[in-house]
C-alpha cells in the first residue's frame, strides 16, 4: 500500500511539473522598443457582446504581453462591431479605459451612414475613418499585422 501511495505522489508531482512548463516566445528580430514597437490592428464586425469582450481581452492580453511602451494597437469597428464604439454601447466603459492606455479605437464612416448615425454618436476618443476594411488594408499594406480575433 505504501508503495501505490508513493508512485501516486511521485506521477502527480510529475504532472504538476509538465504542467509548469511554458513555452516561451522568441521575439523575431528587430524586437520591438519605444522607438519600433510591434504594430498591431484588430477587426471587430460583431454585436455579439460576448465576442466583443473577448477582442477587448485580446487586445489587453497583447499589450500585457509586450508593455504598453513596445506596441501600438489599433481596432477598427465595422459593420456589426460598430455598435461596440457608440455611446450607449453596454461595453463603453472598458473602451474609454482602454483609450486612456493608448489603444486606437476607429470606427467606419461608411457604417455609421449606414445606420444614420454620425461621429457625434461615437464615444470620445474613438476616431472614424471613411471605409474601416480599407483602413485594414491601408494598415497591413503599412506594416500593421492585422488580427481577426
Amino acid at each position: 500500500m505504501k508503495q501505490a501511495v508513493k508512485v501516486l505522489l511521485v506521477a502527480v508531482m510529475a504532472l504538476f511539473s509538465i504542467s509548469q512548463i511554458a513555452h516561451a516566445t522568441t521575439m523575431a528580430e528587430p524586437e520591438p522598443d519605444f522607438d519600433n514597437p510591434r504594430l498591431v490592428v484588430l477587426s471587430l464586425n460583431e454585436k455579439d457582446e460576448k465576442r466583443v469582450n473577448t477582442v477587448l481581452n485580446n487586445v489587453m492580453n497583447i499589450q500585457k504581453a509586450y508593455g504598453t511602451d513596445y506596441v501600438k494597437l489599433a481596432v477598427v469597428a465595422y459593420g456589426p462591431g460598430i455598435w461596440a464604439v457608440l455611446k450607449d454601447s453596454p461595453v463603453r466603459k472598458r473602451i474609454e479605459s482602454m483609450l486612456i492606455y493608448e489603444v486606437e479605437f476607429i470606427a467606419c464612416g461608411n457604417t455609421l451612414d449606414a445606420i444614420n448615425k454620425t461621429d457625434e454618436a461615437l464615444i470620445d476618443g474613438v476616431g472614424w475613418t471613411r471605409a474601416g476594411l480599407v483602413e485594414l488594408v491601408e494598415r497591413r499594406l503599412s506594416g500593421w499585422v492585422d488580427l481577426k480575433p
